[in-house]
């Protein structure tokens, strides 16, 4: 687990899966935000949502947990969270536990 500490993480949205829910947006709004289309999308510093199909942003270091916990509380399972370094999913539905 001490890779995650220091690795720059990186989180994505599959929106193809997204069910709307919200936890995520409740877990941490700076990251996470609805579309007018009921979907949760990631949003870059400039609070821009990445609507490409698997865009990415940086998880801002003071959010990992918020971010990480958005990841495996999802009900759709739609969240990636990965290491910037070398893609491996540290949280969501293709990391190993």
């Amino acid at each position: 687990m001490a890779e995650v500490a220091t690795d720059q993480l990186q989180v994505w949205v599959d929106q193809d899966l997204c069910t709307g829910d919200g936890l995520c947006v409740q877990y941490a709004p700076e990251v996470f935000e609805f579309d007018v289309d009921g979907l949760a999308y990631v949003k870059g510093p400039d609070g821009e949502l990445v609507q490409a199909p698997g865009g990415r942003v940086d998880v801002p270091e003071h959010l990992r947990l918020e971010v990480i916990d958005s990841a495996k509380e999802c009900p759709g399972e739609c969240i990636h969270v990965v290491r910037g370094g070398d893609g491996v999913e540290v949280a969501g539905p293709e990391a190993e536990d």
